[in-house]
């Protein structure tokens, strides 16, 4: 058996047990550092025994007694009383099987809701969302909020700090809590999925472990909450996305842009799926979720049979309404990507153009990237070189790096 098999079976672990193990030892630090001690005995012993049938029982239960092993160790006097309380209190409690999780006990849902308590603003809730449930590295948790990795370090600590301090307790809340907190729980799902969809940094443009986590949590949230179309909306657009996986890369890992994608390989259950719930979340009266909106764009494309069929003005129009009702750098630089298939590229060039100007984006490689484009339809073809040399120099994502390279080349 080898390491690396290993380390993929707990990459695809690791969000559930260190959730599980946060609920057993109360402490996001201590679990974190029970996780490590049962992947490094996992590294010891797999190899010689093989994987066991229950693998996230096995990591589970070591990083339980490893949480033990460390308070026993580590108890002083003025706190012996507190310390053998809790280990009492992990003792008694058992990881649950497999078959166990349900709505309201399921501990990744658990953590993402201890994560996005209203105590917190919601960057802090998504950023911590990501650390813990996601496992991402503190720098790429940065770079997902295009802060310093400094900074955010200084962020996840403060949370944690705030969790033991406040007692924050780590479960689901009750029915008449969930919408408090509705929104930041949403966010994080979505940026885990984000996460998933497109990674920040790395050699691999998905991770569909954590694109079907994120859906999964979501239809949870569904079944908890099934007349609030915020949830129906992400779960929708999430699906839209995650039904175009297949024709999204090419075999050798290279992206595959919307225009070039082979459409038969799309996945039409859930294309069908995410369609029903738009209308669901579009029929709700009154204002429209942001989700929903986008949910509706990610519609359109999935009904067009071939690029040039999309409705591109439909597609303005509801970046449009979604700029009215959520105003955001990103949501303008994708309405000019539009524009620029409705009106043209110069006039999409104008946009992208006072949007950088604002630098709200800075560090941002879409930027660069979406201008070089629009300047190589313009025919200026050393800008767009330049541009396109911009977005390699601050591009994390190994595809895409190769996809503007290869664009620098066709323009000789």
């Amino acid at each position: 058996m080898r390491t690396g098999d290993i380390e993929r079976l707990f990459r695809d672990e690791a969000g559930r047990v260190l959730a599980t193990l946060i609920r057993l030892v109360g402490d996001f630090d201590l679990a974190e550092d029970a996780l490590q001690e049962s992947f490094k005995a996992a590294i010891e012993q797999w190899p010689a025994t093989g994987i066991p049938a229950n693998p996230r029982a096995f990591l589970v239960s070591v990083g339980r007694n490893k949480a033990i092993d460390r308070l026993r160790r580590g108890i002083l006097f003025r706190a012996k009383q507190r310390d053998l309380e809790i280990e009492a209190a992990i003792s008694a409690q058992i990881a649950p099987t497999d078959d166990e999780d349900t709505v309201f006990g399921d501990d990744i849902l658990r953590l993402i809701f201890t994560c996005c308590h209203p105590a917190f603003n919601i960057e802090a809730q998504v950023a911590l969302t990501l650390r813990a449930v996601c496992g991402l590295s503190t720098e790429a948790v940065a770079r997902a909020f295009l802060v310093g990795e400094e900074t955010m370090a200084q962020r996840l600590v403060r949370a944690k700090k705030k969790i033991r301090a406040a007692k924050i307790p780590y479960a689901t809340p009750g029915p008449a809590m969930l919408e408090e907190r509705i929104d930041g729980v949403l966010a994080a799902i979505y940026l885990v999925f984000s996460e998933g969809y497109a990674g920040t940094s790395g050699a691999s443009l998905m991770r569909e472990d954590l694109a079907l986590e994120a859906i999964r949590l979501a239809r949870l949230l569904d079944a908890l909450m099934p007349r609030m179309p915020a949830v129906a909306g992400l779960l929708a657009l999430m699906l839209l996305h995650h039904a175009r996986r297949a024709a999204r890369t090419t075999a050798d890992g290279d992206i595959v842009l919307l225009e070039d994608q082979d459409r038969g390989l799309w996945d039409q259950a859930a294309i069908a799926e995410g369609l029903a719930l738009v209308d669901r979340a579009l029929r709700v009266p009154g204002r429209p979720g942001a989700y929903a909106v986008q949910a509706a764009i990610a519609a359109l494309h999935a009904r067009a049979r071939h690029h040039a069929a999309t409705d591109w003005p439909q597609i303005v129009g509801l970046y449009e309404v979604l700029l009215r009702l959520y105003p955001s750098p990103v949501v303008e630089l994708n309405h000019a990507a539009a524009v620029a298939m409705v009106d043209g590229p110069a006039r999409a060039l104008a946009l992208v153009d006072a949007l950088d100007a604002r630098r709200t984006l800075a560090g941002y490689h879409l930027v660069p990237a979406v201008r070089a484009d629009l300047l190589r339809r313009l025919g200026r073809r050393d800008e767009a070189v330049a541009a396109y040399r911009a977005a390699i120099a601050i591009a994390k994502l190994a595809p895409e790096r190769r996809l503007l390279a290869k664009r620098i080349a066709e323009l000789g």
